[in-house]
């Protein structure tokens, strides 16, 4: 049951019937200094929540020296909407006479008095009684006027006191206008336009300050307060007059219906001499400053202004409670503050005072003065330069509300503690020249932690960045990329310490940053996964020392292949082991391992090659046992080595040693059978597999049937080979003899000689079919194949008599261009080289690789 800030802007409006133009409290009225004695205190009207039965009252009108006008002011004291005040509890002061100007007047609240009220009324014949007969007549309407008029100039100092903070933040700070305008908001209990913020800077002030009829939210604090002056619920007849048309039809909250109600009332109360005007009452230390909404009348009927002084009963004392009741915060930070929530009087007035943080030490009580900021939110220390004993502490707010002792919300509360930071034992040897190293430093709270700073050899020191991601952490980064080797001590500097923490460190040439070392138990080979790992000179666990072989970069990480020195048969897979590695520096590192099952291996014990049934025989034989015919069959045999015995669902790849090409055999496609339980016979046909185009050396592995991979063994080297037709060579021994064939250009060169003297090239973009080479010794040519140039293949074909004519002809044509056509009139010589029908039969099996006939043993 309470209302929206409307209610201050829309009073007086209402009253004159013009509820589509709002006019606000905005004109300065005159003001009225009060004071309140109890016992031997006297607190300004100000520090006063609520008035009691026996309290002192002095009033002094603070009228201008040149006031004209003559008022009358008259304190009155009210018991309740049914009964009417007696004669006595008015009091008349003539504000014009010197002893009102200079000493005022003193009132005690009588007995049995609920409300307190001024009337501020032009000076007439019979005023005095005409303005007491008028509230003894209809006391329940000045009632309502008191309460209402209250309650809203609480509203419109929490309302003041939020447009305050938009203004000087937009003036001094514009970028922090946002943040502070929310946490203002959220203190005072103020509703924001977050539309505003859309708006271009510039703009944004005066669009948070437009429309402020509603931005004051209900306060469950205020409303007691409003009950208990109210003594009762009026719940009932504020939401009726909310959702009236002459309220705005429900527009308005129904604290907005008891205020248009009010006015209406105050507004039949006119005579030929007065009509009531309410005024919203500000106050200010001592001083109650007047606002009204419309200028007042000096001409019958002339304007009497209500005034409403604080209720009469016990103070209800405010609950403020912590933004989060489980924060802490550092006692010594300069311009500390601590949020409140719950009780935006606390922060928009100065009822609460003389507060402070009461601090219970082993060495006795601390107070900390406070002060209310509600543009922070909360409430600030105001001295941060006193000493606490280190630890973790809980402070109390106490204070004064009025009259009453007040203990508000508590917070935990942390004291820096010396000595007690050091770096993880994770980042011990983290210092690294050459680059930008972070640190994690430990300790027992980050909140008291002001600056972290690194000493500098010339006595300086050099402010670092630093976060804290945990409550006891500290992050910090350390620029070492111009440093060198040494030490280096940073300074940890803490609020409410004088001198800092020192950790002096080493920072070391660039490091291994090591994340794994993996192996497969039983395999001698194992790989180290990190960053600079040119460092690590060996690798140890459990008695086997692992020894640097290859390092590869992929990315930015580094991979280091090592060998070890021992069987590695007994890591169980699974198990967490933990690995010394030691840098050539002398420093020593940690890695985890990770041991997986045994990977297939296997062992080559025989190849070969095979021609087709069908096909004729070559007439090259091959020099090295490693070169493969890409066109005849490849026979190979394998003996499973781990597991013992070969398991069915193994397969083979074969592959070439660039990754260029590839296939898998297996028991499935009939390409690998099983001569025992240990032993397997494999055959492919590298030309149906991969094409005409596949050369190179191949290698194979075995592949478990869960897909891992074991190591490659070398099969050979595939070679593609000329189809040599005929050999036609002169009698003369001398002259060279003409080569026919098809894809010569396979050839790179030919000789009569095993020492290739006297050679005869083959020119890579050969095309002919015919070629001159030298005349062969015993009938025997020696060949070098363009796959395999290192290797000597032998040819040897039936040597042919070239006729007569051709003879001179091919005495005529140097070597080792395309010799001139033998002359064979039963067939046509080809002008282009052919492909061989075993390569095109390859060429339409290979357009669907993914499906290759199998090979059949």
């Amino acid at each position: 049951m309470r209302r929206g800030l409307s209610l201050t802007f829309l009073i007086l409006l209402l009253s004159s019937g013009l509820a589509a133009h709002s006019q606000a409290f905005d004109l300065t009225g005159p003001k009225v200094d009060v004071r309140v004695k109890r016992g031997e205190v006297t607190l300004p009207i100000g520090e006063m929540p609520s008035l009691l039965t026996g309290d002192r009252i002095w009033v002094h009108p603070d009228l201008p020296a040149t006031q004209s006008a003559r008022y009358v002011l008259v304190v009155a004291f009210l018991r309740g909407v049914t009964n009417p005040p007696p004669p006595a509890w008015f009091t008349r002061v003539e504000t014009w006479t010197r002893q009102a100007r200079e000493e005022g007047v003193f009132v005690t609240v009588p007995a049995d008095a609920q409300q307190a009220v001024l009337f501020l009324a032009p000076e007439t014949s019979g005023d005095f009684n005409t303005l007491r007969n008028t509230v003894r007549g209809r006391p329940g309407t000045f009632v309502r006027a008191t309460q209402d008029l209250q309650a809203a100039s609480w509203d419109r100092m929490r309302l003041d006191a939020f447009l305050d903070e938009v203004k000087v933040t937009s003036q001094t700070d514009p970028k922090a206008l946002k943040e502070r305008v929310e946490t203002s908001a959220r203190s005072l209990g103020i509703k924001v336009n977050q539309d505003c913020f859309l708006r271009p800077a510039d703009q944004q002030a005066a669009c948070l300050s437009q429309h402020t009829e509603g931005l004051v939210m209900d306060d469950a604090n205020t409303q007691s307060r409003v009950a208990q002056i109210a003594n009762g619920s009026t719940a009932d007849l504020m939401n009726q007059l909310s959702y009236s048309q002459a309220a705005g039809g429900g527009v308005y909250s129904p604290y907005v219906g008891a205020i248009v109600d009010t006015v209406k009332i105050l507004s039949s109360l006119h005579t030929a001499h007065y009509q009531y005007i309410p005024a919203l009452a500000l106050p200010s230390g001592d001083t109650l400053n007047l606002r009204l909404s419309v200028p007042p009348s000096f001409r019958d009927p002339k304007s009497v202004v209500i005034v409403a002084l604080p209720p009469i009963g016990p103070a209800q004392l405010p609950p403020p409670h912590p933004a989060d009741p489980a924060a802490e915060f550092c006692a010594q930070k300069p311009n500390l503050v601590l949020p409140a929530e719950g009780a935006p009087l606390v922060l928009a007035t100065q009822m609460a005072y003389d507060l402070k943080l009461h601090i219970e030490t082993a060495q006795g009580p601390i107070d900390l003065p406070l002060r209310t900021d509600p543009a922070e939110g909360g409430l600030a220390v105001q001295n941060s330069a006193f000493s606490l004993p280190a630890g973790r502490l809980t402070g109390v707010v106490r204070g004064k509300w009025g009259f009453e002792d007040w203990e508000g919300p508590r917070y935990n509360v942390h004291s820096a503690e010396p000595g007690n930071w050091t770096v993880t034992p994770s980042d011990q040897s983290a210092l690294v020249v050459g680059r930008l190293d972070t640190l994690h430093l430990e300790g027992d709270s980050t909140l008291c932690v002001e600056k972290v700073e690194q000493e500098l050899p010339n006595g300086h020191a050099l402010a670092l960045e630093w976060k804290s991601p945990k409550p006891e952490m500290i992050e910090v980064q350390v620029p070492m990329k111009d440093a060198s080797p040494g030490t280096v001590t940073l300074e940890v500097h803490q609020y409410g310490l004088s001198h800092p923490d020192l950790l002096p460190l080493q920072a070391y040439t660039e490091a291994a940053s090591l994340d794994h070392l993996a192996l497969s138990a039983g395999d001698s080979s194992a790989e180290l996964t990190g960053t600079r790992l040119d460092e690590v000179a060996k690798v140890s666990l459990d008695g086997i020392q692992w020894s640097p072989v290859t390092l590869n970069r992929v990315e930015d990480t580094d991979r280091l292949s090592l060998t070890a020195n021992s069987s590695t048969a007994g890591l169980e897979p699974g198990k967490r082991y933990l690995a010394n590695v030691q840098l050539h520096d002398g420093r020593a590192l940690k890695v985890p391992v990770r041991v997986t099952p045994p990977r297939p291996q296997i062992v080559l014990l025989s190849k070969g090659t095979q021609d087709e049934a069908s096909g004729t025989v070559s007439p090259v034989q091959l020099g090295s046992p490693d070169d493969l015919p890409v066109d005849r069959r490849l026979v190979f045999f394998l003996r499973s080595q781990t597991p013992v015995n070969f398991p069915r669902n193994e397969r083979i790849e074969v592959a070439a040693t660039d990754s260029s090409f590839h296939t898998v055999l297996s028991l499935a496609d009939g390409s690998l059978m099983l001569e025992d339980q240990k032993t397997a016979l494999g055959v492919i046909k590298p030309l149906t597999r991969f094409g005409s185009s596949a050369f190179g050396p191949v290698h194979i592995r075995a592949i478990s049937a869960d897909g891992v991979t074991g190591d490659w063994l070398p099969l050979g080297t595939l070679v593609r080979m000329p189809d040599f037709n005929d050999l036609h060579c002169p009698r003369i021994q001398s002259r060279p003899c003409v080569l026919t064939g098809s894809n010569l250009f396979l050839a790179t060169s030919f000789s009569a000689s095993q020492d290739f003297q006297d050679s005869v090239d083959v020119p890579g973009d050969f095309t002919g079919m015919q070629l001159n080479v030298p005349h062969p010794a015993n009938g025997i040519l020696y060949v070098k194949l363009r796959d395999d140039p290192a290797t000597m293949q032998t040819l040897a074909l039936p040597v042919q008599a070239i006729p007569q004519a051709a003879q001179t002809l091919s005495a005529k044509s140097p070597a080792p261009v395309a010799a001139a056509p033998v002359a064979e009139p039963e067939r046509a010589v080809p002008a282009q080289p052919s492909i061989p029908p075993a390569a095109a039969g390859s060429a339409a099996s290979s357009a669907n690789p993914a499906s290759p006939a199998p090979d059949k043993p």
